[in-house]
């Protein structure tokens, strides 16, 4: 067990990368500030080998085998929602920290400000969205908008954008007092959370008029499942999802492993178990990743040797938020299917806009003969494998997207499929994607990096060619 444990010990570093925002540090404040990191990844240590053991979860989900009584939070409900037929309008947003929270929430922003015509009605763009698919840091912001709506544009900057969360998340967990408790720092967190921003709201509380659906996504850390916080993966769980706190589902999505415990749900007995249909049965068979996928989901079947599921960041399996709604329709047996099955009608629009708050740092080793640090060397190859598979995720979905829009259009009916990208990647300044890369991965920004942020994000939107193409086609209709 110790041995596990000082293995792990670099992992600590992804809550605390980047907590130095001082521009060009003269040599005696990088010593000063490699001295306190130092004291304080020890601290950690310390923690991680007196208290990894100790804590359990706890539990606050309950059986339901029947759900039928008023409404899930379910897909099919929010098929059968007050939002226009004509659109399905999905965004994603990603992991990475603070930075993620203030991309997607300056994406909300410009959504709110774009005027459009729909069936005739003057609307906004951001009353079309009919999904929200989140991880990590991206979480935040879709429950806060999920729960209170147009009030994330007054309160979610005070609130969470401009309050130094991971502060009180590190003094936490050097509290001696916390160290023997039965508490884990991941219970501990979610409390804090539920505090600031969730106010003891459950998913019932979700299921406001107009709103779009929030999936909220985490990784079953035994079988590396994306699992997503709806009814439809809850059914799996014979749990109802409507009494589970959003602010343990949120702490699960951004619970990176090691440095928090995982987010513990009791998988109960007493509902039918998984089938999945026949027609995804037999693509798995020409696809490793489908099998993959389908043998994780039927593991929940074996309710003896899966008593407790253990959820953690939602990063881990998809940064991205984007493979998770293509889960969704893979598994229904395709789009077609799906929409038999919620009883909807085909839609005129379907629309991706995926938000991705990931970094590409310069590497300093690159500016000298001397060999990079054990640290520096895990920091670049995670960032290498993140990226590559976040080009992969990009270029999956938006081949899915015109399989599907294909696939849905008839000679009556054409599927417009419209697939937008907000990322770094995008900024056209040298100087502004660069000082964007340097924002560290962590609950605490400046004023400045957070404007930054929320201003790039909306200047990427609005910029981006098949978000122009949008509003055109919208125009002409």
């Amino acid at each position: 067990m110790l041995q596990s444990r000082i293995k792990s010990f670099a992992s600590i570093t992804i809550l605390l990368r980047g907590s130095n925002n001082m521009p060009n540090p003269t040599e005696s404040q990088s010593r000063r500030s490699t001295g306190k990191t130092a004291r304080l990844l020890c601290s950690c240590l310390v923690l991680l080998l007196m208290s990894g053991c100790a804590s359990y979860g706890v539990i606050h989900n309950n059986p339901g085998t029947d759900v039928s009584e008023g409404k899930p939070y379910s897909l099919k409900t929010w098929a059968h929602s007050e939002k226009a037929d004509d659109f399905v309008f999905i965004l994603t947003f990603s992991g990475g920290g603070t930075r993620a929270s203030a991309m997607a929430y300056g994406v909300l922003q410009e959504l709110r400000d774009t005027p459009v015509v729909v069936e005739g009605r003057n609307e906004r763009l951001l009353d079309q969205v009919t999904h929200i698919s989140s991880v990590s840091g991206g979480s935040f912001t879709s429950a806060y908008y999920g729960l209170y709506g147009e009030d994330i544009f007054e309160n979610f900057e005070d609130e969470f954008l401009r309050k130094d969360v991971e502060g009180y998340l590190t003094r936490s967990a050097l509290n001696p007092f916390h160290w023997f408790g039965k508490k884990g720092r991941t219970e501990r967190s979610a409390e804090y959370y539920n505090k600031i921003l969730f106010h003891d709201a459950t998913f019932a509380d979700m299921m406001q008029p107009g709103r779009p659906m929030i999936v909220i996504n985490a990784s079953d850390l035994s079988y590396g499942v994306r699992f997503s916080f709806i009814q439809d993966y809850f059914n799996l769980l014979c749990s109802d999802i409507r009494d589970f706190p959003v602010a343990s589902a949120v702490t699960a999505s951004s619970a990176v492993p090691v440095v928090f415990n995982p987010v513990v749900v009791e998988n109960f007995s007493g509902c039918p178990e998984y089938q999945p249909p026949a027609k995804v049965v037999e693509m798995a068979e020409h696809s490793e990743e489908l099998a993959d996928m389908l043998e994780g989901l039927q593991s929940y079947n074996d309710k003896s040797n899966r008593k407790f599921i253990h959820f953690v960041d939602g990063g881990i399996t998809d940064n991205m938020g984007l493979r998770a709604m293509s889960d969704v329709v893979t598994v229904s047996g395709g789009p077609a299917a799906m929409i038999n099955k919620m009883e909807r009608k085909l839609p005129s629009n379907v629309v991706f806009l995926s938000v991705n708050a990931s970094t590409q740092k310069r590497p300093e080793m690159d500016q000298s003969a001397k060999q990079p640090s054990m640290l520096a060397s895990m920091n670049a190859m995670t960032d290498i494998q993140l990226h590559r598979y976040n080009s992969a995720t990009v270029d999956q979905v938006r081949e899915d997207l015109e399989t599907w829009a294909a696939q849905m259009s008839t000679p009556e009916h054409n599927v417009n499929a419209y697939f937008i990208e907000v990322g770094f990647e995008q900024v056209s300044d040298p100087q502004l994607k660069l000082f964007l890369n340097k924002v560290p991965t962590s609950f605490n920004l400046t004023d400045e990096q957070v404007d930054s942020l929320i201003k790039s994000a909306r200047d990427l939107v609005r910029a981006d060619p098949e978000f122009q193409k949008l509003l055109s086609d919208l125009a002409s209709q």
